[in-house]
């Protein structure tokens, strides 16, 4: 996401002023018109700029006489397949306009993959005991990997999946986590704290949040090093009409013997070193909006109290497996591995 005020021109500045902002955005050299109420009424760019010196215009000619005034934005809720169509047709820079026109943000097509209707709940308020001492004054996901801690790799993943409301729960050390990250505003998003008096389980911190501003909630553990694709398990999570969705990973138990397959003590058959996959939960979780008022107030409640009491009353549950890599970073040799892959990833 962009810091947009940069991008900001209104429309009875002079090509002059023009000229002055374009030397200093970032990659994509366009300008957004705006007027007295702040509404979006056009793009402009250093292309339009020497097109309007070509017929006949001064420095002290108003911008407003050459901006494009056919523009494209999106609204605040948009869909994963407009931006894909966004794309296709080579727009870079996009402006998201509340329902007075006036501009929220700015979206870089480059670097963001989608735009993902859902707000974002991070775990972080656990001890890391098992990690000491390296969690005896640093809180587990501040913890350093690859030159930034463990929990700014899934905040930074998130946003580039679009998520701007990111709520993030805290206990152990809090005050580390709340300085580093602010508001959010250094990564142009809405951060917000949920400060766990008592400990609230996995999930229980979630009543603590009056409106979520989606349809959609994503909760998932601080302490993941993971590629999962968020678009993956929200369109799976849309396609099923699921209430609840629960990434999960792939676990192999390989036997070493020859098993042998029996009815009523009588051997029918053998199989010889089977094995067996199970899929095990992953830590990261969809949500319906809805879902989250069955949560209990002020009340330790993990995501699995949330997943067998929706099983029970009939809702639907699905997993969605993750693909790439997954790990949960609780112990020294976990740690350790995360650190081993990073060093092979692309920066």
């Amino acid at each position: 996401m962009h810091n947009f005020q940069q991008h900001i021109i209104h429309q009875n500045e002079s090509i002059l002023k023009a000229f002055e902002l374009l030397n200093h955005v970032p990659e994509t050299l366009t300008l957004f018109a705006v007027n007295e109420a702040q509404q979006m009424v056009g793009t402009l760019t250093d292309g339009d700029i020497r097109r309007a010196f070509l017929a006949g215009k001064t420095t002290n000619d108003q911008v407003k006489d050459f901006i494009h005034t056919s523009f494209i934005s999106i609204g605040e809720q948009t869909t994963p397949q407009a931006i894909n169509d966004m794309k296709k047709r080579g727009i870079h820079l996009l402006p998201c306009l509340d329902d007075k026109g006036c501009i929220t943000r700015l979206i870089d097509l480059k670097k963001t993959k989608t735009i993902l209707p859902m707000d974002a709940v991070i775990m972080a308020g656990g001890k890391g005991e098992r990690l000491r001492p390296l969690t005896n004054n640093t809180p587990k996901p501040m913890l350093p990997l690859g030159g930034k801690p463990i929990i700014e790799h899934n905040i930074d993943r998130l946003i580039t999946y679009g998520v701007q409301n990111i709520y993030i729960s805290v206990n152990y050390l809090a005050e580390q986590i709340e300085a580093y990250f602010g508001d959010g505003s250094s990564k142009s998003i809405n951060i917000q704290y949920l400060r766990e008096d008592q400990f609230l389980g996995t999930i229980g911190a979630l009543s603590m949040v009056k409106h979520f501003k989606n349809p959609h909630v994503l909760v998932m553990n601080s302490d993941l090093f993971t590629d999962v694709d968020f678009e993956d398990l929200y369109l799976n999570h849309q396609e099923k009409g699921a209430e609840l969705s629960v990434a999960s990973i792939p676990y192999t138990v390989n036997i070493p013997f020859g098993i042998m397959v029996r009815e009523n003590g009588q051997i029918t058959g053998l199989k010889e070193k089977p094995s067996n996959t199970h899929y095990a939960n992953a830590g990261i979780y969809l949500i319906n909006n809805k879902l989250i008022n069955n949560i209990p107030k002020d009340t330790f409640y993990n995501a699995t109290d949330l997943i067998e009491d929706t099983i029970k009353r009939k809702g639907k549950v699905i997993d969605n497996p993750i693909t790439g890599y997954w790990i949960d970073i609780g112990r020294h040799d976990e740690y350790n591995k995360a650190k081993e892959i990073m060093k092979h990833l692309k920066p």
